[in-house]
Formats: structure tokens, C-alpha cells, sequence
């Protein structure tokens, strides 16, 4: 780490760790970093050891920047400790659920909306991971053509709640190695190995899941246009880490196959080289993006690009990141990254 501004990360869980793994990656301008939880101790990330300090409203005096790993599903550390952070004269970055619909609070894809920083109040909030990759894909496509209609249907790792989930997926398998009973679920509301369920968060009236409506409702927010319609059934799969998408497009003017690979491998939000979307498509040879190939990639990855035959200027994508980086603490430190490029965090 480089001299620069005092970092506070609340969280030490599978987000929380992946927060420290990136910024220590990046070499983020911080002159010290520190670890919050609900009690003391210490956690290890990449050979390193971090002390752990008990979350109050005083250890954050003389804070910067705070990352909270955020907690979906329920309500997060941030609801009590950011106004304390922000009362200290710290910049609060949530990655949980409890303002990102808030409209005074921005809610932040650097390579889709950036300029909504400068609306900020100390406070700015980390999309849903399913949420950040799937707008990645769609910027550059719908800036080009524009978006009528989109239809999802994701497939999210275990890690996406939390690492209790991952370690349920892991007992579930090993007990299934060794022919023994598999453990009821303790972490997830069905078991997961060897098995797809297509419930993440709760349900509504309809019987929509709270994860599908934040698809729709982020989507809106950060891409700035309510006109696109939005559709989702999300499902949990018995993969540790990386969500994929199924995503089919209804577009306002055609696109042909061929130029949406071009447009989004050469898409540059920045104008500086740097490209966020990396096409992987060419399925006869075995090549699409897979978790298996994919896990520990800053980028968020496209394949079977093809047309729907079944609907006018209709377009197929397939996407993946993983969801731990670009899903949640890559695109939080992204946020700082141009908070600072851009004067508005203290150095």
C-alpha cells in the first residue's frame, strides 16, 4: 500500500476479504488500512495478516474511505455505522442492499454511470452482483442500438450468499463423495449439490423474488432509462463462485451477431485502452465462458452471441464475471478508484 488515505473495511467475511485481496492487488492509494467486524481478531488474505478491530461508531475517527462488505438479505452494518463513518468526515462505499434505491444515494458501475458520483453525500451504493455484470454487457448495446426488452435467467454461484453457502455446497458434495446422507441445508433454503432451485431472497405477492426485482430496479437506475422492460428468474447453482447469464436482448434496431462481438470487445468507457468486457464465443471450438475458466477475472465475460429468430432485431448473449471481484468488491475499490480520479474523495 502507498501513502494516501485511511481505508476502513466493516466486514470479514467472503466479500470483506476479497475487498482487502483487491485493494492490496491494485495498490489503492491508502497509507493504512482497517479491518471492522462484529468482534476482534484477525483475518489472513493472500499470505497476510490483517488485525480485526470491534465495529463502533469511534474506530472510524480519521477515516476516508469505508468499505462496507454489505450483508444481502437482510440489513447491514451500514444502516447503523455509515452515518457514524460519514459524521467523521468518511466517504461510506455500501455493497449491501439497504440504499441502493434511495434517491438521494448514488448506485454506481463505474463503466456505466460514473458521472453520478458527483452526486454523492458521502455515500454512495455497490449494485447486486448479477445486476453489475449484466449492465456491463448491455451499456455498449444499448448506447449503440438501445434496448427494448430484456429476458434473464441467472445461474449464481454460492458464494453470492455468503461463504456459509459455499461451505453447505462443500459438506453437501463431500458427503455425497463418500456415499453418506447428505446434511440438510443450513445456510441456503433448499440443498445445492447436485441440485438448481430457483429461489434467491424472498418473494412477493406475485411470487417474484427480491432478486429479480432488484435486476429490473437497478438496471433502471444505473443505465438512467425506466423504458427498458426488465424480466428475471434467478436461480442458485451448485458452482462456488462466478454467476453467468442468460440474457436475451429485444433491441430497437438491428444489430447483427458479428458487430455486437466487435462492439463489445472494443468497447472503451474510458477512452484509455482499457476494455471491461472480453468476448469469448466460438462454441463449435468448445470456447464460452464457463466459472471453471473465469474465477479471479476483474473482466466480465460474453459468448453465444447469436440472433433470436422468434423476434424483430432479437439478439442471445451469454455473460459471466465473478461475482466476489466485478459482482461486489472490485467494482466498490472501481468506485473509489474514480471518486479520486475524478477530486472527490480527500486525496
Amino acid at each position: 500500500m502507498s501513502n494516501g488515505n485511511n481505508v476502513v473495511v466493516v466486514g470479514r467475511g467472503a466479500v470483506g476479504r476479497e475487498l482487502l485481496r483487491v485493494l492490496a492487488q491494485r495498490d489503492f492509494p491508502a497509507s493504512r488500512v482497517t479491518v471492522l467486524a462484529t468482534s476482534a481478531g484477525s483475518v489472513e488474505v493472500d499470505g497476510r495478516a490483517y488485525p480485526v478491530q470491534a465495529a463502533t461508531p469511534e474506530a472510524f475517527e480519521g477515516c476516508d474511505i469505508a468499505l462496507f462488505a454489505g450483508t444481502e438479505g437482510e440489513k447491514g452494518a451500514a444502516v447503523t455505522l455509515a452515518p457514524e463513518a460519514i459524521r467523521r468526515g468518511a466517504v461510506v462505499i455500501d455493497n449491501g442492499n439497504d440504499f441502493r434505491m434511495d434517491p438521494r444515494v448514488p448506485l454506481v458501475v463505474p463503466e456505466v454511470n460514473r458521472e453520478a458520483l458527483r452526486g454523492h453525500h458521502s455515500l454512495v451504493a455497490n449494485p447486486n452482483c448479477s445486476t453489475i455484470q449484466m449492465v456491463v454487457a448491455l451499456k455498449p448495446i444499448h448506447d449503440a442500438v438501445g434496448i427494448k426488452r430484456a429476458v434473464v435467467a441467472t445461474y449464481q454461484a454460492a458464494s453470492g450468499a455468503g461463504a456459509g453457502a459455499v461451505h453447505q455446497l462443500e459438506a453437501e458434495m463431500a458427503a455425497h463423495v463418500r456415499g453418506e446422507p447428505i446434511p440438510p441445508p443450513d445456510k441456503l433454503p433448499q440443498r445445492l449439490a447436485l441440485n438448481v432451485f430457483p429461489h434467491i431472497g424472498g418473494f412477493d405477492e406475485e411470487g417474484h423474488s427480491s432478486e429479480e426485482v432488484k435486476l429490473a430496479r437497478e438496471t433502471h437506475k444505473i443505465m438512467g432509462d425506466d423504458s427498458i422492460a426488465v424480466t428475471a428468474t434467478t436461480c442458485r447453482v451448485p458452482v462456488c463462485n462466478v454467476h453467468c447469464e442468460a440474457i436475451n436482448l429485444e433491441l430497437r434496431e438491428e444489430l447483427d451477431p458479428a458487430e455486437a462481438k466487435e462492439l463489445l470487445a472494443s468497447w472503451e468507457p474510458y477512452g484509455d485502452g482499457y476494455h471491461p468486457v472480453r468476448v469469448v464465443d466460438a462454441p463449435s471450438e468448445g470456447r464460452y465462458p464457463m466459472p471453471i475458466d473465469i474465477g479471479g477475472s476483474d473482466e466480465v465475460y460474453v459468448g453465444r452471441i447469436r440472433r433470436d429468430l422468434t423476434v424483430a432485431h432479437g439478439l442471445n448473449l451469454w455473460v459471466a464475471a465473478d461475482n466476489l471481484r466485478k459482482g461486489a468488491a472490485l467494482n466498490a475499490v472501481q468506485i473509489a478508484e474514480q471518486m479520486l480520479s475524478m477530486g472527490l474523495l480527500p486525496r
